[in-house]
């Protein structure tokens, strides 16, 4: 994520008027109350705005690259570009552009900013601002970004400008979408209005300004309102029912009647494709993810390698089972429209949009890729990629599992914070599944009866919700693995748990992840890897499969394919909250191989992890004993003590799984320490 720096600051250290920089609007500097007057060049006001927002030093040829069409002397405009930014922004013994080797970067942390303030906001979170902060805020939206600022023949800077006013628009929005929730009735209709100004085709602020129509009593302005908005949504090829049906429930709220029809005796036709069209009982985070721009081509073509990568991401995201996916027809048709992705994410409205772009060089191939939350425009993920193309469609293939597994990881981050913010008894089903994944990725025994507490008040809400059944077999399955309850009744809940997910969806790749699991407890090591395998051939980027396919392989199966696996799982999703088990698999499989002096560091890796349990503290301990590291050893092994104190080998060979030799060797070393 890009870091920014403050924009509210004092004035300058001598006393003198401090500098502030609007860009908001058209460009503006102001040293105290005096505007300054601003060079006529084009190319000087985009520099600048392009340098203020730049997180990093920028390189001269990048600049160069991004306003100059093959000039006679671009450094030497570029030169030119920066003296004329220098009279403007730099002080007496105050330099605030700095020109270090080939890079050029600008120090406004004594200056007040609109951008960097607002992209600081965005970046906390919008939704957290307090109401007081948010009004601060909004005056800071006079316009567009740099309005009324355009380069000829700069393609890349017309494609940078274009990105920030969709980023600065998207942040407006949610500002005075925040501000709605807090409005009286005197001041919401112009909150709301701006709001239908910047996002048309948003159907929660038409909703909202009808409801308020009808509680100030204007139901003629309302009707006028809902007939314009009508037609503007099926000029477009957008269902205007919606529309209407929020406004007979507001005035049905207002004017309570049995002839009424509200919303809940609406045909489901009626409801809108994104999120709110499920059942509320059976709902999930919705997601949709846009066509990538082709960053190589400049004819406006489709159907290359941009579009199937979109296509592919779609498709693997509607695999996992766990998240509304957005039907590629549709977000294709809105992208056809110039809809930019946060506004088709609201048209659509999606809890989560996902864009991103390709460029071409010769052999390389590099991919942007940016996951969003829709209502409050902060960006959760946003990842480069580059690869040689010597071989296209594998590295599509790649890029793909990495950037869904990426996307899957990161929903669940913010879905686990967000759960575990609300009360327990206001939980719906899938807030209760991600409250109990909250407390399952803790590993230890009080989080693990909360987790499965909350797993089994979502399956009670939703009994068709496959994931949470997977979720709770995991609760069961470490209750038995950590021996912290009988493990007999344990296994046997596990694999029940296991059962139901399968019954309610067996595309559904947890269901089998957890069904393998369950099949490895009972000791079925060959039944157990072909329910991995079904996993990650449901869902070839299904990073806790591939790791559950390396845990089993590196006990009593393939060593060398535990430690492929144990790979990839780590590859797919480098901050998995179970990466210190991807890490402790490949320990035990090196382990295996005679492999110790690596199977000892890999195994002080995993050990490092903040949640690692004891099991894999055992595995640092064992694997540095085989390597001879005796004292090293010893260490871990007081360490796991101190909150398991009469832990032995029998407790972790009965955990595992191993073979006779390996179980001998894992002996041997212990006897070595203990």
């Amino acid at each position: 994520m890009e870091t920014f720096v403050e924009s509210e600051r004092p004035s300058q250290p001598d006393g003198g008027p401090s500098l502030s920089l609007q860009l908001l609007g058209p460009l503006t500097i102001r040293r105290g109350d005096v505007v300054i007057a601003l060079p006529a060049s084009r190319k000087v006001q985009a520099l600048l705005g392009y340098l203020v927002l730049a997180p990093h030093p920028v390189p001269r040829s990048r600049l160069c690259d991004l306003l100059w069409d093959v000039p006679n002397d671009p450094r030497g405009e570029l030169r030119w570009c920066l003296s004329k930014i220098r009279s403007l922004v730099d002080d007496p013994g105050q330099r605030r552009v700095d020109t270090q080797a080939d890079t050029i970067a600008m120090h406004l942390d004594d200056c007040s900013v609109d951008v960097i303030a607002v992209a600081r906001a965005q970046q906390e979170g919008i939704d957290t601002l307090s109401p007081e902060r948010l009004r601060e805020l909004a005056p800071s939206f006079t316009g567009e970004f740099l309005d009324g600022l355009e380069i000829d023949r700069a393609p890349a800077f017309a494609a940078w400008l274009a990105a920030q006013r969709r980023r600065f628009r998207s942040c407006h929005v949610a500002v005075l979408e925040q501000l709605v929730r807090d409005a009286s009735d005197d001041h919401i209709l112009e909150l709301l209005e701006k709001w239908v100004e910047l996002a048309p085709f948003d159907r929660r602020v038409h909703e909202q300004l009808l409801a308020a129509l009808v509680r100030r009593g204007q139901i003629r302005e309302g009707e006028e309102h809902l007939a314009t908005s009508a037609r503007l949504f099926e000029a477009e090829g957008l269902d205007s029912a919606p529309l209407h049906d929020a406004w007979l429930a507001a005035k049905a709220r207002r004017n309570p009647a049995p002839s009424v029809q509200t919303s809940a005796s609406l045909p489901p036709a009626a409801e809108a494709p994104g999120a709110n069209s499920v059942n509320a009982a059976h709902r999930r985070a919705s997601i949709a993810v846009m066509p990538f721009v082709d960053r190589s081509q400049h004819t406006g073509t489709r159907g290359g390698a941009a579009d199937a990568l979109a296509d592919d991401v779609i498709t693997r995201l509607a695999k996992l089972r766990s998240l509304f996916v957005i039907a590629q027809g549709t977000v294709f048709a809105l992208h056809d429209r110039s809809m930019a992705p946060n506004e088709a994410g609201r048209t659509l409205n999606v809890d989560f949009v996902v864009s991103g772009s390709i460029r071409r060089r010769g052999a390389d191939l590099t991919v942007m890729v940016e996951l969003a939350e829709t209502r409050t425009a902060r960006i959760v993920w946003a990842e480069m990629f580059h690869h040689k193309l010597d071989k296209t469609f594998f590295v599509l293939d790649e890029i793909g599992n990495r950037i869904v597994a990426s996307i899957a990881s990161e929903i669940e981050t913010v879905e686990r914070d967000r759960a575990i913010l609300k009360p327990p008894n206001s939980l719906d089903a899938w807030e209760a599944h991600h409250r109990g994944l909250w407390h399952m990725y803790r590993f230890n025994r009080h989080d693990n009866e909360q987790a499965r507490l909350f797993f089994q008040k979502a399956v009670e809400l939703d009994p068709a919700f496959s994931r949470a059944y997977a979720g709770l077999s995991f609760a069961h399955f470490q209750n038995a693995f950590q021996g912290w309850s009988n493990r007999g009744p344990e296994i046997d809940r596990a694999f029940e748990a296991a059962g139901r997910s399968l019954m309610v969806d067996d595309r559904d790749p947890a269901a089998h992840w957890a069904m393998g699991r369950a099949l490895w407890l009972r000791g079925r090591h060959d039944q157990s890897l072909v329910e991995l395998a079904q996993a990650v051939e449901l869902s070839p980027n299904f990073a806790q499969g591939h790791y559950t396919l390396a845990f089993v392989n590196s006990q009593a199966g393939d060593p060398n394919a535990a430690i492929a696996s144990a790979d990839h799982s780590r590859h797919l999703s480098p901050f998995d909250p179970l990466l210190f088990a991807m890490l402790g698999a490949r320990a035990m499989a090196l382990a295996r191989l005679g492999r110790f002096d690596e199977a000892a560091e890999w195994g002080i890796r995993a050990a490092a992890r903040p949640n690692a349990h004891a099991q894999i503290l055992a595995i640092a301990a064992y694997s540095l004993a085989l390597a001879g590291r005796l004292e090293e050893a010893r260490s871990y092994m007081a360490n796991l003590r101190l909150t398991s104190p009469h832990y032995t080998i029998d407790d972790f060979l009965t955990a595992m799984h191993f073979g006779p030799e390996s179980e001998q060797m894992f002996r041997q070393a212990a006897g070595r320490i203990e």
